[in-house]
């Protein structure tokens, strides 16, 4: 159901170039005042924090736009748990190099382990039962691609995208058109069976009429437990069930109890927690 869109990783290009113009700008000044580009060292990266690494790719990537030989030592894969203290990655290049890419490249390296981290924490908890966890649109801007690689490199799954790839029927949508009833034939009248559709509901009331519309998947949004049981049981299997709005970790465990598909949760992108990382010269 998601995961739908495969992940390029290459179609980051254009973001770390722009990273790379925000930070070097006309050039490094202190870096090309005393480093001559002969000179050679090898950076060693390791985690201050435990977590989960993801962005080794877009890492490499960062310092292959500065050209000449780099020699890259993995000592951990992509998506790999890392404890504080451990070896990463052994960077070996021009000196000059190292300096200017780094806090690009740790930058998104920092971000993109957080997101992994952050989610592989929700994926834990959820691991007894059928419930998984997704993503929102709730991203940096200009970082989604990565945000949602992420995710997925963290065990969870990918919501949509964005406004293009699935129909999302959401409280202003429904109040715009009068209601749920009208938005989903306004919405098959020009897409017919094309899409799934999704639609929010936070009453009772509400799940019944997406039910009778046929909704593939019902929300069940800003909903307390004993609300969402309800509607789990009125729905019983005729579309699959996604609770969002005020999902907290501590939530999930009487969450996934309930029986519920998916827990979508923007907290795994809008407000996460870079994973500390350190690089030195060795």
């Amino acid at each position: 159901m998601y995961n739908h869109i495969s992940i390029d990783l290459t179609k980051a290009i254009d973001l770390i170039k722009l990273s790379l113009l925000e930070d070097l700008g006309s050039g490094d000044i202190t870096t090309d005042s005393i480093i001559t580009e002969d000179r050679t060292a090898s950076f060693l990266l390791h985690s201050k924090q435990n977590g989960i690494i993801a962005g080794l790719p877009i890492l490499k990537m960062v310092f292959e736009q500065f050209g000449g030989n780099n020699d890259f030592k993995y000592f951990l894969n992509e998506g790999d748990s890392v404890s504080v203290g451990q070896k990463i990655i052994e960077i070996n290049a021009p000196l000059s190099t190292l300096l200017k890419a780094e806090r690009t490249a740790l930058n998104f390296l920092q971000r993109m382990s957080g997101i992994a981290t952050k989610t592989n924490e929700f994926v834990k908890v959820l691991k007894p039962y059928k419930t998984k966890i997704l993503d929102t649109r709730k991203t940096l801007p200009g970082f989604r691609l990565l945000d949602k690689y992420s995710v997925r490199v963290g065990g969870g799954c990918n919501h949509r995208f964005g406004l293009y790839d699935m129909i999302m029927i959401k409280d202003n949508h429904i109040k715009a058109a009068g209601s749920i009833t009208e938005a989903v034939k306004r919405v098959q009248n020009i897409h017919g069976n094309k899409y799934k559709i999704e639609v929010e509901t936070t009453t009772l009331l509400e799940v019944k009429e997406a039910l009778n519309v046929y909704a593939d998947i019902i929300m069940l949004d800003n909903m307390n437990d004993h609300l969402m049981q309800e509607a789990v049981l009125l729905i019983n299997g005729k579309a699959l069930t996604e609770a969002s709005g005020s999902i907290t970790i501590e939530r999930l465990n009487n969450i996934g109890k309930i029986g519920v598909n998916y827990i979508s949760s923007g907290a795994l992108t809008h407000s996460v927690n870079a994973l500390d990382i350190s690089a030195n010269i060795i």
